[in-house]
């Protein structure tokens, strides 16, 4: 059993579960505990049963309950040292012998899944997506991302199922209500993805073993789930892939089905 659901994904807050027979993660906690709790209720899993919490950055759409939800449950959090360094509120309430550092170049592992962190151009100290195996299937997540690089289209290689960032329509970002600083930093190198470099990025990793994939960190101003699926999927047809992945869409406020993921 290898599963992965996104509990919640948006810039109003993030957090993803990953499952196999034997361990239970999550990675972020950018929501609060009760929405983090209910959300694993409602996939029938036991707070208390997690084995851990990744961390991709310090952003506080990422982190807002990290600290509350490691002591909760006594959790471990999985983070490298510099992020840690730069979100103290939640550092504080993060028992010593919870937090458990990694270098972004390190692979390690929590039960049965080797976790492989990668760097990620975004405007934090130290952001990181991940690479998850477990035994010789490949998933990866990775989401906040300014702009694709060859080295994240490397370690994206040969997934079965890619959690990618669809953050912005470049049309809906130039006509939102954000401030203009604001739209220059989502669209700039180390913001966020656009709708049509996720399509692109997904059209390549299809031809490396690419099954399924889920768009998400949807913009709630500027973007629309019907206009990033819909780009993705014209994409894939651009280059005759239509018929060869399976694409969903996270909610911002829901979780979403529960991928299985298989060869």
């Amino acid at each position: 059993m290898f599963k992965f659901c996104s509990l919640y994904s948006g810039s109003s807050g993030n957090s993803l579960f990953v499952e196999t027979d034997n361990t239970k993660i999550l990675v972020d906690a950018g929501v609060s505990c009760k929405k983090i709790e209910t959300a694993l209720n409602d996939i029938n899993v036991d707070p208390k049963s997690l084995d851990g919490i990744l961390v991709t950055h310090e952003h506080i759409d990422h982190v807002q309950s990290l600290g509350s939800f490691s002591k909760k449950f006594d959790l471990p959090v999985f983070v490298n040292q510099e992020t840690l360094d730069n979100m103290p509120k939640q550092k504080d309430k993060i028992a010593d012998k919870n937090i458990k550092l990694f270098k972004v170049t390190d692979k390690f592992e929590i039960g049965d899944l080797a976790i492989k962190p990668f760097s990620i151009p975004h405007d934090a100290v130290n952001p990181c997506g991940f690479n998850i195996y477990n035994n010789d299937k490949k998933i990866s997540i990775a989401t906040d991302i300014g702009h694709m690089t060859s080295g994240i289209l490397k370690n994206l290689e040969e997934s079965l199922f890619v959690m990618l960032e669809a953050n912005y329509d470049p049309e809906v970002l130039k006509y939102s209500s954000y401030p203009f600083s604001l739209k220059t930093r989502i669209a700039g190198p180390t913001g966020h993805l656009s709708n049509e470099i996720a399509g692109k990025t997904l059209s390549y990793l299809i031809q490396s073993g690419l099954k399924t994939a889920m768009l998400g960190h949807l913009s709630k101003e500027s973007n629309f789930p019907e206009l990033a699926y819909q780009t993705v999927i014209d994409e894939l047809i651009s280059s005759n892939n239509q018929d060869r992945l399976i694409l969903n869409v996270a909610s911002r406020d829901t979780h979403s089905k529960i991928i299985d993921i298989k060869k």
